[in-house]
């Protein structure tokens, strides 16, 4: 099964938390690769570099998403068959053209997000999830999730091995 990363408008590839999530997925034997959407504002573009990707795969897969790359996964996901939905502080009913009042994906579904997020609202992911039944974990942190890194990786870990099982 692969793991398929997507990062944040201002991140890249293959920054600090795509690098230490992706060890633990390749560890439990998880293929990985994250898509590289620098240069591509609109998160709508970047579900549609996303989705064509996903068209190409021959395997299972899961989508991760941090921030924007959230709202990419998530769109992604209702639009395709992955296997779960991994996101951090994703970007929810902050633009774009997805309606996060509706839009359900079919798999299993884990946010974390950080108390003290600037950027995107704590309450928005609290709301999709309350709608969603998505698993919800609120954090002692801010957007980028860096002092919580250890603990989001320890849930990433539980929720991938929470799919192999079943």
């Amino acid at each position: 099964m692969q793991v398929i990363f997507n990062h944040g408008k201002e991140s890249g590839p293959w920054g600090r938390k795509i690098k230490v999530l992706a060890e633990t997925a390749e560890t439990l034997g998880f293929s990985v690769t994250s898509v590289d959407y620098q240069g591509i504002d609109d998160p709508d573009q970047r579900v549609e570099k996303l989705t064509t990707y996903i068209e190409a795969l021959t395997e299972n897969f899961l989508l991760v998403g941090s921030s924007m790359g959230g709202y990419v996964a998530t769109v992604a996901a209702a639009k395709t068959t992955s296997r779960g939905l991994f996101l951090m502080a994703p970007a929810f009913y902050l633009g774009g053209q997805a309606n996060f009042d509706e839009l359900t994906p079919a798999c299993k579904t884990q946010i974390i997000h950080g108390w003290s997020d600037d950027i995107v609202p704590v309450e928005n992911s609290w709301r999709y999830a309350e709608r969603t039944k998505a698993e919800l974990h609120l954090v002692n942190d801010d957007h980028r999730l860096i002092d919580s890194l250890p603990q989001t990786n320890a849930l990433f870990k539980r929720f991938l091995e929470t799919l192999l099982k079943g």
